[in-house]
């Protein structure tokens, strides 16, 4: 085979070596998929003004919640594929790659076509300010135009990590990353298009990207290989990706939802807070994006070894993913919190009457929200390993109950009563520390019930 996927042996051996190698490249991938975002935060904040910062932020979490259920989805074709390649079942791996594909580009038709016409409804129920308005409609219209290309690489992308190849999704996504930058300052700058052209030159980055990773698995050799020229739609290995990935995708949508409101919460204090806490958000992302990756880690590696029926590797993968966000998300924490404000002033020019407010509340946003986002890895870590067990619906589940429904809760009765920045902020580490330890819960009694099915092999 002259072009094998970079694989790693999730088989064998202590799984933190293989762990890291996963994980890595895939939060270096998740990083400059974040840098297609921030590269939109920076330029704006700094060559059009807060506004405009504002106006791109507001738009974050709710693009987050309309794509959440596909992206969600995009896991079960992680697992289904993981599967089939633990049983060594080609026909089975041949079979979910061609219809991951084909389920990609209708779901990104339909977002394309929903984000376009629902944009400004939406926003006017986020309580985005009236001087932000234009600018967010026009910045969601212009980035929707994307979404084929975003879910076709995020499932092509699913179907590496199966293999455990996250480094070239993570050099797609440098190619990629590099053309965002160079459009965003051509676009603001050269020829003035402010908000429009930063979603301008995301969009075509994402179509790079995407035509990268097609190439790549058309290129390939083994069950693996996607014949562009025959596109194929199987109904059972269709059924069997959303069967996985559909409570993964109502997750996220639920998760989407609780931070809809917070981020509502957030637009009633005006667009020079919006604009400090779109900029802190996004430091705080790239924490995020580091630890979360060890989650697609365990989902892999705990979906390989359930399917060739290893399941004594269990409760090391467990032991060793949630070290592995330890030694990833501590260090990036502290880099936060000691270079906070020379970060933040990345995003806003000094010149701009509202920086100082920018600045303040992006500490605020920091010291509450971002030095905990490796208990959000946590999370995440917890439900994949749940995830890699076949348990799909569980964890989604127990997001919704602590997680989404906690945060509900608490803007409703805390953060109304006392009507802070700092109550509304206290709310995301809380609901991620009491959804860990439940995920963490539900591995250990599945894995006891496996351990006699093991026996009695």
């Amino acid at each position: 085979m002259s072009r094998k996927l970079n694989t790693i042996d999730m088989l064998s051996g202590r799984p933190l070596p293989g762990i890291f190698r996963f994980a890595l490249p895939l939060a270096a991938s998740s990083v400059l998929q974040l840098l297609f975002n921030a590269a939109d935060v920076i330029v704006v904040g700094k060559y059009v003004g807060s506004t405009a910062l504002a106006a791109v932020g507001s738009t974050a979490s709710l693009i987050n919640l309309l794509i959440s259920l596909f992206l969600g989805i995009s896991v079960g074709v992680n697992i289904t594929v993981a599967r089939q390649v633990g049983a060594r079942d080609d026909d089975g791996v041949r079979r979910a790659v061609h219809t991951s594909v084909s389920m990609a580009a209708v779901m990104g038709l339909i977002l394309l076509a929903f984000g376009g016409i629902m944009a400004v409804p939406m926003l006017r129920l986020m309580n985005v300010p009236e001087d932000v308005l234009p600018l967010a409609a026009l910045y969601l219209r212009i980035y929707f135009l994307g979404m084929p290309a975003s879910m076709l690489y995020n499932f092509c992308a699913g179907v590496l990590r199966a293999y455990g190849d996250t480094k070239r999704p993570f050099w797609f996504l440098s190619v990629a990353g590099v053309a965002n930058v160079l459009l965003n300052l051509f676009f603001v700058i050269v020829l003035k298009i402010g908000v429009a052209g930063v979603a301008l030159a995301t969009v075509l980055s994402q179509y790079v990207s995407c035509v990268l990773v097609l190439v790549c698995l058309s290129q390939m050799e083994g069950p693996a290989r996607l014949d562009l020229l025959h596109p194929q739609f199987d109904l059972p290995a269709a059924g069997q990706i959303i069967r996985i990935g559909l409570p993964a995708g109502i997750q996220s949508v639920l998760f989407s939802i609780s931070n809809v409101l917070i981020q509502s919460s957030i637009n009633a204090f005006g667009s020079a807070v919006i604009a400090g806490n779109t900029a802190a958000s996004n430091l705080g992302n790239f924490i995020n994006a580091s630890c979360t990756a060890v989650s697609h880690a365990s989902i892999s590696f705990v979906s390989q070894n359930n399917g060739a029926k290893k399941y004594d590797r269990m409760m090391p993968i467990c032991r060793d993913s949630f070290l592995a966000v330890v030694l990833i998300g501590v260090p990036l924490a502290a880099f936060a919190l000691l270079f906070g404000r020379p970060l933040l002033g990345i995003y806003v020019n000094r010149a701009d009457p509202a920086f100082r407010t920018v600045i303040e509340v992006g500490l605020l946003h920091i010291r509450y929200v971002d030095i905990f986002q490796f208990t959000c890895g946590f999370m995440a870590n917890g439900a994949g390993l749940v995830r890699g067990l076949g348990r799909s619906w569980l964890p989604m589940f127990v997001s919704l109950l602590g997680s989404c429904v906690l945060r509900v809760v608490w803007i409703y009765t805390v953060f109304r009563a006392v009507g802070t920045l700092q109550s509304l902020y206290l709310s995301y580490p809380i609901s991620w520390i009491l959804t860990t330890l439940m995920h963490l819960a539900c591995f250990v009694w599945f894995y006891r019930r496996l351990r006699p099915a093991a026996a009695g092999l």
